[in-house]
């Protein structure tokens, strides 16, 4: 077994991949490693990889379901020699079902220091629990749902804490050893990991980092649906033009009060934008340099909160809605509109949205391949109420009572781009809020960082305003290891070479006196 920060493999010589390799091949990973059921696992393949790290050991294990015929949960962990007694998570993205790469950079990283496997951390991930079929687009395959095992596994998050006793009974194997500390980093559906972990397992991981969280997954999943019905409607889907006229719209009406114009909003709460001063005349569609009513209703549909007149077991009520300016700087189409409209059966030019909506539909919710998603309104789901109520406990389990994570002294930085097209960012300013109603203002101060990033998209997609980087891991270190809390955090635009102060939220930056391009002409204010 390689000891940690030792140079020696105990009995065998000088420590290398190769030889912590060789005493992973084929191990058994017993059942009782694990908190939550499984039949056990066993590692299938360990072999020396070469990475930022330098060499490092790359195992990778199965873990058997209860549910025969369920899917095995397939997880990944990389093991550097030079270890720095740390191990990190990463999570996944939409419907996950394929390992996310070990040796990448946490959500909105920074581009000048090394990736967590670099810094010597341990790192692990899995699919969580199902395998993509290679002929879906990438995240965008929900057939698991049809099984029971494999649907909570991803959903309710059960995978994630399988996933973390085993690499950890690995990291024992491997290094004669546990971690001293132990970290967890997503965004999107693996920010709503992040956020589950946290809650679920409050000793699990000593500090998370949650990016643009899809925290409520169901709440969003019936917005989802709502605007799939809404922009399906005929001459209702604005096409990638009038989504740049939309967007272009808001900047000019906007961009300016933070006091210099640099395509980036940086309140969007003092943003306001009326959508029908574009209306064509007569409200018909005469052509890319305005909207038709029908497409002024889409526009306004998307940015305004969703309620269902219908209780769900979940207590769940509305989903915020997007801002006007969710997108890119439109040299790409909005992630979540799609270059097509919606349509049975579902073009996968359609928003990334409409096609996951197609697939909860499909294997969640009806269970059905050949069900037309288009048929189910989330207004009135009618026989599919019940389901999607038994749904919303699994999928919106997030209760926002992070307690019992502060008192064990974790830690957990929150991050979200203002111009997200996915995710809304209201949706997690709304998460935070809960947490605080909670927990308290003092308690939250203590655990939790919220930022909001001005201009920022979702995962940095396409060619946002506002390619943020920050470098969230070192801040949380210094957070769970000395007690600092993050102070005056500052976050680079990797597209435009310039920088802004990272304000806690509610606070945003308003340009003061100096180089526009520099964090240091800008205030945080509210």
């Amino acid at each position: 077994m390689l000891v940690a920060g030792a140079a020696t493999v105990a009995g065998t010589g000088p420590a290398t991949a190769a030889t912590t390799c060789a005493g992973l091949a084929g191990l058994t990973i017993p059942a009782s490693a694990m908190s939550l059921p499984t039949t056990g696992g066993r590692v299938t393949s360990a072999s020396v990889a070469t990475g930022p790290a330098g060499e490092y050991c790359r195992a990778d294990a199965d873990l058997f379901p209860v549910d025969r015929a369920a899917p095995s949960i397939k997880m990944r962990v990389a093991l550097p020699r030079d270890w720095n007694r740390k191990a990190l998570m990463f999570g996944g993205g939409g419907y996950n079902g394929t390992i996310p790469d070990v040796a990448s950079n946490v959500p909105f990283g920074p581009a000048d220091r090394p990736v967590p496997l670099a810094r010597g951390y341990a790192t692990f991930a899995s699919d969580s629990g199902h395998q993509q079929n290679p002929a879906s687009p990438p995240s965008l395959d929900g057939s698991f749902g049809a099984n029971d095992e494999a649907l909570v596994n991803f959903a309710a998050g059960d995978a994630l804490k399988k996933t973390r006793d085993a690499s950890l009974f690995l990291i024992r194997r491997a290094y004669g050893t546990s971690p001293a500390e132990t970290f967890f980093a997503g965004g999107s559906t693996g920010g709503r990991e992040a956020l589950n972990v946290a809650q679920r397992w409050p000793t699990a991981f000593d500090g998370v980092i949650s990016a643009y969280p899809a925290w409520n997954n169901m709440a969003e999943i019936l917005d989802l649906g709502y605007l799939t019905q809404v922009l399906s409607k005929p001459g209702a889907f604005p096409g990638p033009d009038k989504q740049k006229l939309v967007y272009d719209s808001v900047i000019a009406a906007c961009d300016g009060r933070d006091g210099v114009g640099d395509n980036v909003v940086s309140n969007p709460g003092g943003c306001r934008f009326d959508p029908r001063v574009l209306r064509c005349p007569g409200g018909a569609d005469t052509g890319p340099a305005c909207l038709s009513d029908a497409q002024i209703g889409a526009v306004t549909a998307m940015s305004t909160p969703f309620r269902w007149p219908y209780r769900i077991a979940s207590g769940e009520t509305q989903y915020p809605g997007f801002p006007f300016l969710s997108g890119a700087d439109m040299r790409t189409p909005f992630l979540g509109f799609g270059t097509t409209a919606p349509a049975n059966p579902m073009p996968v030019t359609s928003g990334y949205g409409m096609q996951y909506w197609d697939q909860w539909v499909k294997y969640f919710l009806t269970r059905d391949p050949q069900y037309r998603s288009l048929d189910v309104d989330p207004r009135h789901p009618g026989r599919w109420l019940g389901r999607i109520s038994e749904l919303s406990k699994v999928q919106d389990r997030n209760n926002a009572d992070l307690r019992p994570f502060a008192r064990a002294g974790g830690k957990l930085i929150l991050l979200h781009g203002a111009a997200d097209e996915l995710v809304s960012p209201y949706s997690t300013s709304d998460y935070y809020e809960r947490v605080r109603s909670v927990a308290g203002p003092r308690t939250t101060d203590g655990f939790l960082r919220y930022y909001v990033v001005p201009g920022a998209n979702h995962a940095n997609f396409g060619t946002p305003a506002f390619a943020a980087a920050w470098d969230s891991l070192t801040a949380l270190e210094r957070w769970v290891d000395k007690g600092q809390s993050p102070a005056n955090p500052v976050v680079t635009d990797l597209a435009h070479a310039r920088t802004r102060p990272l304000c806690a939220y509610p606070g945003w930056p308003r340009y003061r006196a100096g180089d526009p391009d520099s964090a240091s002409s800008y205030v945080c204010t509210r």
